[in-house]
């Protein structure tokens, strides 16, 4: 079957940035095509370009197999609704659907014939005389639908026009609009950041991305096997964990071997597998395919989202020591400084300068008048490869001093040769208002730990996602305090009627086909 709309090669650039980046993509008569993704990626651009309302940068347009790129907006065999419905206040609602056909000088038994089907056709034939002012928002949209629709388009273009309805009327609209292009069989493209909307309306969906397509397929392709992480965490949501395709029809996560239905892999490809939330089941643990502990448990209404971790991610604790030392006072120089104790690596001390121990220090010096920072001109040390402490002392140029511990030790890191992770970190030294003034105290945490973890295998970076600690930093007093970093563990979200007890052992179990690889070299 040949394209109604043809997209080939579009690129659209914005002050020298690149909005759409070479879309290629074929829409055809009597779909229903969505193009979803978040804001920014590109698919009201595509749309405006479609309609006329902007100019590609480079690339071509071709509608029933003609280049349209240079016809103007009104030429085409196209209409729009936008969110913003533009209906014409002083109009009533009979007025704003005949608009397009008055201008085109239709005779008058022609316009009310082709206006009472419309408004017959979203049910507001009984609304004829109405102010549009006194619509509810739905029916507003209705009404901008019909006067689009009564120009006979070949395609109707829809840039998020249920965005500015509430949750109820919204779902209500999906299944009218619908219906609609049912009825009138002509190609509708529809665009939303909406997932829920996509999968329900749609016979097609483009899935966009920073100006670019990730994967245009049928709300089950889409749903049910995502090309990529992108796809899969942005339409619906999904369980994503690190695999190996060992053949065809086999793959290894978890270090165990399960049954697949894909193919066409390399062997021992390494790949993502994607279980659905809804595909897992909650089973006794001698039953499971994998076995772990419930996290949490959250009732939604329908059903409970409970979390189940297999395996503990890698940790490591240290030593926060917190102090309500006061800043130096220089008060003839009218200066103020400030520094912290701190730990150091036997190993790192070879690789030591003065810009290095200010920093791990925290040392500063500032003006006592406007508060500005001030140069730290000398940094005064006699340090060995070998454990101990040893004083340093800052210095500025008007003679402000001070004086903390360097504190030289063996590494503080955790392996963990059963995952092919480690994780790293320092005990650390803060004064009271550092806490208090800290505006995202995790990143901070990690920060003045100097905290990393990576993959032993791999030898990349592995993140950081749980900072635990049992203070209030609001009211924290001298004192020392641990401080645990984590790595994420192996987590499994379960959508189930079935409750299940926080702490409690319990199995998963799937079925192969519930399992979906994707390639890693897709993205």
């Amino acid at each position: 079957m040949k394209p109604l709309i043809q997209f080939k090669n579009i690129v659209k650039e914005f002050d020298g940035q690149l909005v759409l980046k070479g879309i290629n993509l074929d829409i055809y008569e009597n779909e229903f095509v969505t193009l979803l993704g978040p804001s920014g990626c590109g698919k009201t651009t595509l749309l405006r370009i479609l309609g006329g309302f902007l100019e590609q940068t480079e690339g071509q347009i071709l509608f029933d197999g003609e280049d349209i790129s240079k016809v103007e907006a009104y030429n085409r065999d196209l209409n729009t609704v936008f969110q913003k419905y533009a209906l014409f206040p002083h109009m009533n609602v009979f007025d704003n659907v005949a608009f397009g056909l008055k201008i085109k000088k239709m005779s008058k038994d022609i316009i009310e014939q082709k206006v009472n089907r419309m408004l017959k056709l979203v049910n507001l034939e009984e609304y004829a005389d109405r102010g549009v002012n006194e619509l509810s928002g739905g029916q507003q949209q209705r009404v901008a639908i019909a006067r689009a629709l009564v120009n006979e388009p070949k395609v109707l273009l829809l840039d998020e026009p249920l965005g500015a309805l509430d949750l109820k009327l919204r779902k209500e609209m999906q299944k009218e609009l619908k219906k609609i292009q049912q009825e009138v069989g002509i190609t509708f493209i529809f665009v939303t950041h909406d997932q829920e909307e996509a999968l329900t309306m749609s016979d097609k969906i483009v899935v966009m991305k920073a100006g670019e397509i990730q994967q245009v397929g049928t709300p089950e392709d889409i749903y049910n096997e995502p090309v990529n992480e992108y796809v899969a965490n942005f339409i619906g949501e999904s369980n994503i964990i690190e695999g190996i395709m060992k053949k065809d029809y086999e793959v290894v996560f978890e270090d165990k071997k399960f049954e697949c239905v894909d193919f066409g892999f390399k062997p021992d490809e390494r790949v993502d597998v994607v279980i659905r939330p809804e595909d897992l089941e909650i089973v006794p643990r001698s039953q499971g395919k994998l076995k772990g502990v419930v996290k949490s448990v959250q009732f939604k209404g329908v059903h409970y989202e409970i979390i189940v971790e297999t395996r503990p991610g890698t940790s490591i604790t240290v030593m926060m020591k917190v102090s309500d030392d006061r800043p130096v006072i220089n008060e003839a120089a009218r200066e103020k400084m400030s520094a912290n104790d701190f730990y150091l690596d036997v190993e790192d001390v070879k690789e030591l300068d003065d810009a290095e121990i200010v920093a791990r220090a925290d040392a500063q010096a500032w003006s006592m008048d406007d508060d500005e920072l001030i140069s730290i001109s000398k940094v005064e040390y006699d340090i060995k490869p070998e454990k101990g402490t040893y004083p340093v002392t800052f210095s500025t140029s008007a003679g402000t001093s001070f004086t903390v511990n360097m504190i030289v030790k063996d590494q503080n890191r955790v392996e963990s040769k059963e995952y092919g992770e480690e994780i790293f970190a320092e005990n650390f030294f803060k004064k009271v208002d550092e806490i208090h003034e800290s505006v995202a105290l995790d990143t901070d945490l990690k920060i003045w730990a100097n905290a990393q973890a990576w993959d032993l295998d791999e030898d990349i970076p592995v993140e950081i996602t749980t900072v635990d600690y049992d203070f209030d930093p609001e009211n924290i007093t001298p004192g020392t305090y641990p401080v645990t970093f984590k790595t994420t563990g192996y987590e499994y979200k379960v959508d189930t009627t079935d409750y299940a007890e926080v702490d409690s052992v319990v199995g998963l179990t799937f079925e192969p086909e519930d399992i979906h690889i994707m390639s890693k070299e897709t993205f």
